[in-house]
C-alpha cells in the first residue's frame, strides 16, 4: 500500500497538487462516535438487524450492517462531521462521477437532520463529472482496450510538447531550464485545461492534436500570449520595482476603443470568480481567459506600447498602456493559478 502511496506522490507532484491524506481507518473512531450520536438522537431505525437513517429519498442510507460493521455511508457520515467540526470546514465539496448524486443528496440531507451543519453557515456542494471519450467517440481506452493511465498521458504530453516548442525552433532561443519549465507549462496546462475548460457535467473528445493546437481556446495558445504580454514590460526596461513605481505615480487612461475593450472585459473579472463559486463550473473563468486574450490581441495590434526608431532603440514609452498589459497580466495569472496551470515567463 506504502508503494502505491509513493507512485500517486509522484504524479500529484507533477501537477503541482497538494493533499492531506486522511484514510478510512483514520474515521473508525469517529464512526463509532457518530453511531452513538445517531442513536442517541432517535434517528437510526432497526431493519433486518441492520441500522438504516432515513432522509428525504426512498432509499435509506445503512449506518450499521447486521453483522455490526460499517459501511461507506457511516464513513460519510464521520468525514462530514469531523470536517465541520474538527476542521472548521465551511464549504465541503466532494467530487465524483455523475452516478453517485442520489448517494450525496442523501448524505447531505442526513447530516443535516442529524444536525452536522447550519445550512446558512455552512456549505455542501456534490460537483459530477461527465465521461471522456476517445477520438473515436467511444470510452477513453488503449488500443488494447485497457483504461488509460494518467502517468502514460503525462508522459505522452511531455513528449508532444517538446516536440511542439522544438517544431517553433524555441530550443534555440531558451536555456535548456527555460525549455524544460516550457514544456512542462505547456504538457501539463494544456490537459488540466482540456478538462476544464468543458462543462463538467458534459461528454468530452480527449484529442492530444486539439489541445497542442496554438490557436483558438487552448493552453497552448493562451500560455503564448501570456508569455507576450509579460515580455512587453521587459522590452520596454521596465523591472517589478519600476512597475511597482509606475503604478503609484500613473494612472491608466482609456482614450482607444481597443483599450476600452480590453478594460470592460478585465472589469468583468470579479463577476466571473461570482459566477464559477456559484455553480463551480471552471469552464467559465476558460471562456473568461480566452476573451481577454483576444481582446489584448486586438489593443496590441492597434496601439503601441513601444515606439522604437529605425535603430531599434526606444524613443517613447505610454506607460498607460505598459500598465494596462501588467493588469491584463495578473488576472491572467490568477486565473491561471485557479486552473492549477502554470504559466512560465518565457517560451
Amino acid at each position: 500500500m506504502y508503494l502505491f502511496l509513493l507512485e500517486f506522490q509522484k504524479i500529484y507532484d507533477r501537477l503541482d497538487i497538494k493533499l492531506t491524506e486522511m484514510g478510512e481507518s483514520f474515521y473508525q473512531t469517529h464512526m463509532e462516535d457518530v453511531v452513538k450520536l445517531l442513536e442517541n438522537k432517535g434517528l437510526l431505525e432497526n431493519d433486518n438487524g441492520r441500522k438504516i437513517m432515513w432522509g428525504d429519498k426512498e432509499i435509506p442510507m445503512t449506518i450499521v450492517k447486521s453483522d455490526g460493521g460499517f459501511t461507506y455511508d457511516t464513513s460519510d457520515m464521520a468525514t462530514i462531521k469531523y470536517r465541520i467540526d474538527e476542521l472548521n470546514g465551511d464549504w465541503l465539496i466532494y467530487l465524483t462521477d455523475a452516478g453517485q448524486a442520489t448517494h450525496f443528496q442523501l448524505l447531505f440531507k442526513c447530516a443535516e437532520n442529524a444536525g452536522f451543519f447550519d445550512k446558512k453557515k455552512v456549505r455542501l456542494d456534490h460537483v459530477t463529472f461527465g465521461v471522456v471519450l476517445g477520438e473515436d467517440r467511444k470510452k477513453f481506452k488503449t488500443r488494447s482496450g485497457d483504461t488509460v493511465k494518467l502517468i502514460d498521458l503525462l508522459d505522452e504530453g511531455l513528449k508532444r510538447a517538446l516536440d511542439k516548442l522544438k517544431e517553433k525552433e524555441r530550443d534555440k532561443v531558451l536555456t535548456p531550464e527555460e525549455l524544460k519549465q516550457a514544456q512542462e507549462a505547456v504538457a501539463y496546462g494544456c490537459i488540466k485545461y482540456a478538462d476544464l475548460s468543458h462543462n463538467r457535467n458534459h461528454e468530452y473528445v480527449f484529442s492530444f492534436d486539439k489541445m497542442l493546437e496554438d490557436k483558438g481556446n487552448t493552453a497552448v495558445y493562451l500560455l503564448y500570449a501570456y508569455t507576450r504580454i509579460r515580455s512587453i514590460a521587459r522590452n520596454a526596461n521596465i523591472d517589478s520595482e519600476k512597475m511597482k513605481e509606475l503604478i503609484e505615480k500613473h494612472n491608466v487612461s482609456l482614450d482607444h476603443e481597443k483599450e476600452w475593450k480590453l478594460g470592460k472585459v478585465l472589469l468583468r473579472f470579479p463577476d466571473v470568480l461570482f459566477k464559477i463559486t456559484e455553480d463551480l463550473c471552471l469552464h467559465h473563468l476558460c471562456e473568461y481567459l480566452y476573451e481577454i486574450s483576444c481582446a489584448f490581441t486586438e489593443f496590441y495590434d492597434s496601439c503601441y506600447c513601444i515606439e522604437k526608431d529605425s535603430s531599434g532603440d526606444i524613443v517613447k514609452v505610454n506607460v498607460g498602456r505598459i500598465l494596462l498589459t501588467e493588469v491584463t497580466a495578473l488576472i491572467m495569472a490568477k486565473c491561471f493559478d485557479i486552473l492549477g496551470v502554470k504559466p512560465v515567463s518565457k517560451m
